[in-house]
């Protein structure tokens, strides 16, 4: 078999040893030397060594030996015997392993080895030293060759005068060999003396140090490096190889170190934002405490004008001081999912803020206050229906009182005259009839009593705030009415006592007063009715009054009839008395009404009636602007309402389809975010509109079903909504620079979420989410083994057990899925390298290894170590470690 050996590192071409097949004669020398001393270094571990490289391998015993040394693997039994044949066997069987190690071998045979072949044989020995000692080296997703020069660049890059580029003329001055041993054994070399101007001390002295202290053999001579214009890139990169795997332990300690410090300033920057979420969360908690209170005040008011302030105080809030809480309460949702999304991204432990202190508490206070704030407007709303109410009913009160007193007015002294005492037949029976009109006129009255105490019961009932002297003057007069008609039942008996006494009256003068009496109070009714006030809060009220007031007009030539009638009664007696020569002394004995007080009424009456027309055109004006105000909100309100859900509706549309790059799907979301802030005028103005309605004080709307309240809170939903989906998107995003997911990978996980996820709700329930598993090829049949594996899975993605997955869980669980983490147990790994493999560590070791700022950090919340082997200063790193991924006070 004939191989020619490549390394199968992309960047080692083909080529490469066929250009090395005519090796200039000093890299020959170097490389036989230099891979000399490495067999040897291997070799030696077995008891053995060669002499010359294309001699002692020809049988092929010592490459087989070779091979299982630095391989520590078994190689196929050798062949003892001498003859040619067993000496191709055994060398084909070293060939076969090399190649069994995913190294390609081509155009170089057995035989070249087993001939002798010095060139074939060096390549063989590279090829050996490129699998075994450099493929496996690895500097930040560097390996091999480049993974080699990286470690040494990075090694020597303090040191002065040292600029390593390559592995040949940047090795010839001997400073890059001594920078490598005096960065991890400053103790062995004295850098400073020595001097670039001197490479033959400067090599010598770097290999005679690694040869006693490193246990390095010497494999180059420092006079073929001087002399050689171009050392050999192979002899250099075997030889620095070596300094690598000595050196190996400190690269150990210094990834450690750099995982800790990873993982240290994750945890630091998650717990500021731990800090800045609990002093946000508890500055919106306090304003709510603070404010719900002031919205619980129900103290009322005495006068309209202390509630109408009161109101424009509410109103102040709405418009100043509750927007900004809005947005720290929407701010405050966003930082917290976006704290969780970093805590599931680093393998965190959930946070959990302190009790009270939750999204929900503050959800839950935040409702709360929403609450307080509806029953505050609707109280203070109430309270200024029931202040208007009290004003009407009190000067309502005021008017039949001040009417009534004056009717009473002089009765009691009327009731309690003897003059039928004196009085002549026709008297007393003037008098008795004069008596029975007075009854008449009282029964009248006792209507508007009643009225009067209806009207005091009712301003006692909404706690009217003068209610003391409402109650002593209706009081008056009740105790007033009832000594009237006791005075009224004993002038009667007195009357009827003398009435058999009495024959005659003048029927005319009864009749007339009879007739006046009604049509008297019907005039005064009337114009009480005409001078009372109104209250009216529509269109519809205001022309039923104006219906009522037309009816009345109408009755009035029916009136004026009986006017004139009762007047030609009062005629017919003046006409009697003069045909018969009857000298009337006074006026009609049965009654006080005389013609002219029925003549003056009647034209107070007649100048009432236009006035009363005038007030109701007024008010019919009024409420046909409040009308107007009515339609101009329910027109705005009726496209903002429908506006407002239709891009809820087309979130929730986007926030399911999401075309296009993460990136991309940002950007669109923020200039549809854009769009809807650029809608705030529509809310302005019906803001403005409603202020308008309010002040008008209208309280009802029958051309739509929208109130300002509705539309607020559908307002700051739509707002809410956006800025969740975006930071939904910002947290994918996250979560794919993380965890390393392709935009076609999170694709792939949108469509099939999507797919299951038949009601568009953003979820997945639970027998809808096995099914999207099992599409992404899960074993989550329904059998015990699936169940299992499913009810594993649903305690990952539902740690609540809602019974529903949302999409950033499912992304969660999916990266966790396909990508790499850190773990306890590897920060335990890297503090034990640390550590020198102790159970403890000092302050001083994590000084030494980590940036200043996290070793402190880490001295701080280390707890002593207290095990058997503890020593002064030993701190616990093991349950540091296990506190990072776990729930702690750190």
């Amino acid at each position: 078999m004939n191989y020619l050996a490549v390394y199968m590192d992309p960047r080692e071409q083909e080529n490469d040893w066929d250009r090395d097949l005519l090796l200039d004669p000093a890299w020959e020398k170097q490389q036989r030397k230099t891979f000399t001393a490495w067999c040897n270094s291997h070799l030696r571990k077995a008891g053995t060594q060669i002499e010359n490289i294309e001699e002692d391998f020809r049988d092929g015993l010592k490459l087989m030996l070779l091979l299982e040394v630095i391989s520590g693997e078994r190689l196929p039994k050798p062949e003892r015997g001498k003859m040619r044949v067993h000496k191709i066997n055994n060398v084909n069987k070293a060939l076969d392993y090399i190649a069994s190690k995913g190294v390609k071998l081509v155009s170089i045979g057995a035989e070249e080895i087993v001939d002798g072949n010095a060139k074939m044989t060096l390549g063989m020995i590279w090829t050996i030293i490129l699998r075994f000692a450099i493929q496996d080296i690895s500097v930040e997703e560097t390996s091999a060759k480049e993974g080699l020069l990286l470690w040494c660049q990075r090694k020597t890059a303090p040191y002065k005068n040292v600029n390593v580029q390559n592995f040949h003329i940047s090795w010839k001055d001997g400073l890059a060999f001594n920078a490598l041993i005096h960065r991890h054994r400053p103790e062995l070399i004295d850098y400073d003396k020595l001097r670039k101007d001197d490479p033959l001390t400067n090599l010598n002295n770097a290999f005679e140090v690694a040869e006693k202290y490193l246990d390095i053999p010497k494999m180059m001579d420092a006079e073929d490096i001087v002399n050689t214009a171009r050392p050999d890139e192979k002899a250099i990169m075997t030889y620095v190889s070596s300094f690598y795997h000595a050196f190996s332990g400190a690269q150990k300690a210094e990834t450690a170190a750099n995982r800790i410090c990873k993982v240290l300033a994750v945890n630091q920057e998650n717990e500021h934002l731990m800090e800045d979420y609990e002093k946000l969360a508890s500055d919106l908690l306090e304003w709510i405490r603070r404010t719900i209170p002031w919205l619980e005040n129900r103290a009322p008011e005495k006068t309209m004008a202390e509630m109408q302030q009161k109101l424009e105080d509410f109103r102040g809030y709405r418009r100043v001081h509750k927007p900004p809480k809005v947005q720290e309460k929407c701010q405050l949702e966003i930082n917290f999912n976006t704290l969780q999304t970093k805590l599931r991204l680093s393998n965190r432990p959930a946070f959990m803020p302190s009790e009270g202190r939750m999204v929900s508490d503050i959800n839950g206070s935040w409702h709360n206050l929403e609450g307080a704030e509806k029953g505050y407007e609707e109280w203070m709303l109430n309270e200024i229906r029931r202040l208007e109410r009290l004003d009407h009913l009190a000067e309502k009160f005021r008017q039949k009182a001040t009417i009534h007193e004056s009717w009473t007015d002089g009765k009691e002294a009327m009731l309690t005259q003897k003059d039928y005492e004196t009085a002549s037949l026709s008297e007393v029976k003037a008098l008795l009839r004069k008596h029975e009109a007075f009854e008449s006129d009282l029964a009248a009255h006792q209507d508007r009593v009643e009225q009067i105490a209806a009207i005091a019961q009712e301003l006692n009932e909404l706690d009217y705030y003068d209610s003391p002297s409402v109650n002593a003057r209706c009081q008056k007069i009740c105790e007033q009415w009832d000594a009237l008609g006791s005075l009224t039942q004993s002038r009667r008996e007195s009357l009827e006592r003398t009435e058999k006494q009495l024959e005659s009256i003048d029927e005319l003068y009864l009749e007339y007063a009879k007739r006046a009496a009604p049509f008297n109070n019907w005039m005064e009714g009337a114009m009480e009715d005409l001078q009372d006030m109104f209250i009216v809060h529509n269109i519809e009220e205001i022309q039923g009054l104006i219906t009522a007031h037309e009816q009345f007009k109408s009755t009035l030539p029916e009136a004026n009839k009986e006017r004139e009638a009762i007047q030609a009664i009062q005629a017919e007696v003046q006409k009697i008395a003069q045909y018969n020569g009857i000298k009337l002394s006074g006026g009609n004995p049965y009654t006080t009404i005389t013609p002219k007080s029925i003549d003056d009424k009647w034209h107070k009456v007649e100048q009432l009636v236009p006035q009363r027309d005038r007030a109701l055109q007024e008010e019919l004006a009024k409420q046909q602007s409040n009308d107007h105000l009515r339609r101009k909100f329910a027109t705005q309100a009726n496209i903002v309402g429908p506006w407002i859900q239709t891009k809820m509706e087309e979130i929730g549309r986007i926030s399911i389809e999401m075309n296009g790059t993460l990136e991309d799907q940002l950007v669109n979301l923020r200039e549809y975010e854009q769009s809807i802030i650029e809608y705030k005028p529509h809310i302005d103005q019906l803001e403005g509109d409603h202020q308008l309605i309010q002040e008008a004080l209208i309280f009802d709307n029958k051309y739509t079903a929208y109130t300002m309240e509705h539309l607020r809170v559908g307002w700051e939903q739509l707002l809410t909504t956006i800025a969740r989906t975006i930071n939904e998107i910002e947290n994918q995003i996250l979560t794919r620079d993380a965890k390393g997911i392709s935009q076609e990978q999170l694709h792939e996980y949108r469509t099939s979420f999507n797919h299951f996820d038949k009601d568009h709700s953003g979820a997945l329930m639970a027998e809808e989410f096995k099914a999207c598993l099992i599409s992404l090829g899960y074993d989550v049949e329904n059998n015990k083994a699936g169940d299992a594996e499913f009810a594993r899975i649903m305690g990952i993605v539902d740690p609540n057990n809602s019974g529903a997955v949302t999409f950033q869980a499912f992304i969660d669980f999916m990266s966790r899925e396909t990508t790499d983490t850190d773990t306890a147990d590897q920060v335990i790994a890297s503090f034990k390298i640390l550590a020198a493999d102790k159970n403890f560590i000092t302050a001083d070791e994590l000084r030494r290894e980590l940036p200043p700022d996290q070793a402190e950090y880490c001295i701080a919340r280390m707890a002593p170590y207290s095990g058997p082997d503890a020593k002064p200063g030993a701190l616990d790193y093991m349950s540091f470690s296990t506190a990072l991924y776990g729930e702690s006070d750190l």
